[in-house]
């Protein structure tokens, strides 16, 4: 089974949770496309650095979600950041240098964000729904945003798409 993104459930509100993730790592392309094709543009320049496309010849696992992320409010604008979570444990300094220049480390702090899982194909449409309940819900119990958003995808897209399960992932402020 693939590892997940390790986080605790602070609180669990009507239609979300409020977790708080670990610290970790994230392998990250900049993606320059529409929401459709930003994760297709990005996986395999991230999956060819996790499978030895990194300067020590190093195998990292895989984990999941595969987050494809809005770091502004625009979700029309075509500039999303997609990336792996590196596992668990991993520092920066542990972590081999990826060979493509367009896979950028970064290193997380710890965070608190706004969670809502959802089952279907996670397609602009019915990811910007699912943002649009997320953040009407938080603002109802007075949880502050970010503008920043997350899709988090934790499936192959040859899933069926009825059985994919995602998550809409928004930190707080």
């Amino acid at each position: 089974m693939t590892k997940r993104q390790e986080f605790t459930v602070l609180k669990t509100y009507p239609g979300f949770e409020l977790r708080e993730y670990k610290p970790c790592v994230i392998a990250e392309v900049k993606s320059s496309a529409n929401y459709s094709d930003a994760g297709s543009s990005a996986f395999g320049s991230l999956f060819g650095y996790i499978s030895k496309g990194n300067k020590a010849e190093q195998a990292i696992a895989m984990t999941a979600p595969v987050i494809t992320a809005k770091r502004n409010d625009n979700l029309t604008e075509d500039q999303w950041f997609v990336s792996f979570v590196m596992p668990a444990g991993s520092t920066l300094a542990d972590m081999p240098l990826p060979i493509n220049s367009k896979v950028v480390l970064r290193e997380l702090a710890a965070e608190m964000c706004v969670v809502a899982s959802f089952r279907g194909k996670a397609t602009s449409a019915l990811s910007a729904q699912k943002i649009a309940a997320l953040r009407a819900a938080a603002e109802k119990q007075n949880v502050a945003l970010s503008a920043e958003t997350r899709v988090a995808r934790f499936d192959p897209p040859f899933k069926p798409s009825f059985l994919q399960y995602n998550e809409i992932v928004i930190p707080t402020i």
